[in-house]
């Protein structure tokens, strides 16, 4: 019975080494993984930075109309139009923000579509090449098995 074992066992053996696994096909797949990836950082990267000077600006320019509000007035009157005039001033930096973080998504939304595309193309074509080179050796191997 242990014979029959080591028959099986060498035969899988002989079997498996026919069907040769080529991995540079994977190699090839991590590369243009890591490149996807690295892409993709850059984007997102970008858009956080400006994004965050964005807020930045917003929030110094806020604190700077903050302290026309709060300095000491000597009519009761120029309170309410302080208040006025840094309400007004507030909805207005608060639309050109709103406005410029726009910007931003649409520029990253349109940035990650094209590296999609990109690498949906890149994968197609590396899936077409490594399945043509598979069939190939497949083929080249039954070749060999049939012909001993």
């Amino acid at each position: 019975m242990a014979k029959a074992t080591n028959d099986y066992t060498k035969m899988m053996k002989d079997m498996m080494g026919s069907f040769p696994v080529d991995m540079s096909s994977m190699q090839d797949a991590f590369k243009s993984q890591a490149d996807f990836a690295d892409k993709m950082s850059k984007v997102v990267l970008e858009a956080a930075e400006k994004s965050t000077e964005i807020s930045a600006s917003w929030t110094k320019s806020t604190l700077g109309k903050v302290g026309t509000v709060t300095t000491a007035k000597e009519d009761p009157a120029d309170y309410t139009k302080a208040i006025t005039d840094f309400a007004s001033a507030q909805a207005e930096m608060g639309t050109e923000s709103m406005a410029a973080f726009a910007e931003i998504a649409k520029k990253v939304q349109m940035e990650t579509v094209e590296l999609m595309l990109a690498a949906g193309k890149d994968l197609s074509e590396e899936a077409t090449a490594a399945v043509k080179k598979a069939t190939n050796d497949v083929t080249a191997a039954a070749k060999k098995a049939t012909a001993k």
